[in-house]
């Protein structure tokens, strides 16, 4: 045992001076863009998912929004499953460390023996006993990095993972916001379409009266009639339309849909002020992109695990214990057992089995270098397509206020051109269409800003809040 420490400080020099295969290449560049289409302020940005993103959604400035927001964070069972897949990862980062240390055993036993008189030896009596308590330590000496370059992979795949549940946490979030603005839009045309129901349902009775007294055809009954079926018909759609992404709703905040009930509120108001100039420093809290910059970093490491699989594996062994035959003479001086000495082992020959090896996490790395250009060029291209959604709908959102304005006055006009006997039903019937399909356009219009919003705060990692609005150079 005395020999233990001048055969340890060998072995922690080696492991200090210990080589590392893992390939030292720069972290992949992005796609290059210096700008935006639709913001020429932005420039290049580079991964920081752990900036905050605080409750984003508070920007629409509805209560029931923050409400279940906050129920989705603690009962969504998609974020649990992703949580859990964090838990595991983190788990295997540090089972992945355990291999730095040295790894200490014990094992005893007592047996009683009997040799085969055919072959007992004459001088060792057949039968005896055999008791043994022992402990074992077994460490491996990263001379090449093997060790460290499996604890760095999976600690940045732990990491990666940890992005990954950022981002199932902010798309969760999002698609709650997108299906709870949706869901007031449909009540926004459900009022809508329950006003033109109730008015077709006016013009049919005075339509019928009309009929009666021999005022006009029944052509004009029929076509008021179909009017206000029509209607009732979107207004039974609409509302199937609405239960269905109640029941939506209801499962992102963990809740049975039969348990689950939200009032109609009808859609009033409009998108958030954008920052007049958004920093693409926000892109930085993108999760998807940190991921995989991360998973990069990682597959660099399996090419150092790969490399080192070349090189002899150093081992450091040291067993002690007690042996006897005689149980009361166990841990007498005499029964005492110990060895300790290195030992090395490496390849000589295998068919080319290790370089396809490093062949194939070469190649890993390759796909996962492709993979983070594809998300980063993803990323440009959402908030590319929110950004233009919002500006493009903001004046479509001008001109079809004033198609429906317009829309309103002829349907007006035609109806009093029609109670004096200037007109036929068949313009009232073209005017009330045209209302009806002018101020639902005008709704969805208004959802899809609502949406394109959401989309953008997605697409900038988390929205803009609590970042400087002074354009980076």
């Amino acid at each position: 045992m005395r020999a233990l420490p001048r055969l340890l400080l060998p072995a922690l020099g080696l492991m200090v001076a210990g080589c590392d295969l893992a390939p030292q290449d720069p972290p992949p560049a992005p796609p290059p863009a210096a700008f935006f289409k639709e913001d020429g302020d932005w420039r290049t940005a580079l991964p920081a998912d752990m900036a905050p993103r605080g409750p984003w959604w508070t920007v629409f400035g509805d209560d029931r929004l923050d409400q279940l927001e906050c129920r989705l964070d603690g009962e969504n069972q998609d974020l649990r499953q992703a949580l859990a897949r964090h838990d595991q990862a983190t788990a295997l980062a540090r089972e992945a460390g355990a291999a730095q240390y040295p790894q200490l055993s014990y094992s005893g036993g007592a047996n009683r023996n009997q040799l085969s008189r055919s072959v007992a030896i004459l001088s060792h009596p057949n039968l005896y006993n055999n008791d043994l308590a022992e402990g074992s330590l077994s460490w491996e000496i990263d001379l090449w990095g093997r060790v460290r370059n499996l604890v760095a992979a999976a600690s940045l795949r732990a990491s990666a993972s940890a992005a990954d549940l950022a981002a199932t946490k902010l798309a969760l979030e999002s698609d709650l916001a997108t299906a709870y603005l949706g869901l007031q839009a449909l009540d926004a045309q459900q009022q809508t379409v329950d006003r033109a129901v109730t008015a077709y349902q006016d013009a049919l009775a005075f339509t019928q009266r009309r009929h009666d007294g021999g005022a006009a055809a029944q052509i004009d009954v029929d076509q008021a009639q179909l009017q206000r079926d029509n209607a009732l018909t979107q207004a039974t759609e609409n509302r199937l339309r609405r239960a269905q992404l109640e029941h939506v709703i209801a499962v992102l905040v963990g809740e049975a849909p039969a348990n689950f009930n939200l009032p109609p509120q009808p859609l009033v108001a409009l998108p958030p002020p954008i920052a007049t100039v958004l920093p693409s420093t926000l892109l930085e809290r993108r999760p998807d992109i940190a991921a995989a910059e991360r998973l990069v970093a990682a597959t660099n490491a399996d090419i150092g695990v790969a490399r080192a699989a070349f090189f002899p594996t150093f081992d450091l062994a040291a067993v002690g214990g007690v042996q006897s035959a005689l149980p009361h003479r166990l841990f007498d001086a005499a029964s005492r057992l110990w060895a300790i000495g290195p030992s090395l082992s490496g390849p000589l020959y295998d068919g080319g089995q290790r370089s396809a090896a490093t062949d194939q996490a070469r190649a890993i790395r390759d796909e996962a270098v492709a993979a983070y250009r594809q998300t980063v060029l993803a990323a440009y291209r959402e908030v590319e397509d929110n950004l233009v959604a919002l500006h493009r709908l903001e004046s479509e959102a001008a001109s079809q206020s004033s198609a429906l304005a317009s829309a309103q006055r002829a349907l007006s006009q035609a109806e009093t051109r029609y109670k004096g006997g200037l007109a036929t039903y068949l313009e009232v019937t073209t005017a009330q269409n045209a209302a009806l399909a002018a101020e639902s356009s005008a709704i969805d219009i208004r959802n899809r800003r609502m949406a394109a919003a959401v989309g953008l705060i997605q697409a900038l990692g988390g929205g803009w809040q609590g970042f400087s609005q002074t354009a980076m150079p």
